[in-house]
């Protein structure tokens, strides 16, 4: 059970990771080194920052080929933030790649469980 305490806290940090793609795109539509550029650059350094740290944490909780398989999720988290902050459209196409990420993830880290 305490191993799906991490995987959830792992799919959190990386829906907060996922945002640094958001703040990057927004930060692209400034002025070079305006002040507003500056910030949101910043915001995309701390995030990555607090990534960085937390991912480490992880990683010593879970094993590797699982963290690093849930990474591809990241994938998802993406066309929800375009939907979500950029009116872009989920096509068919779109929630077709998702649900291959997801199983991949699925077959990846249950094939792994099975080896144990």
């Amino acid at each position: 059970m305490k191993k799906y305490k991490y995987i959830f806290l792992l799919h959190v940090l990386l829906a907060i990771y996922s945002m640094s793609g958001i703040v990057s795109k927004y930060a692209a539509q400034q002025e070079f080194l305006s002040g507003k550029f500056c910030l949101l650059y910043g915001t995309v350094v701390f995030i990555l920052f607090l990534y960085a740290l937390c991912w480490q944490q992880i990683i010593k909780k879970l094993p590797l080929i699982t963290a690093y398989a849930n990474k591809a999720m990241t994938v998802v988290w993406g066309i929800v933030w375009g939907m979500l902050f950029f009116d872009e459209q989920i096509s068919l196409g779109k929630i077709i790649g998702a649900l291959m990420v997801i199983i991949g993830v699925y077959i990846v880290v249950s094939s792994e469980e099975q080896t144990i």
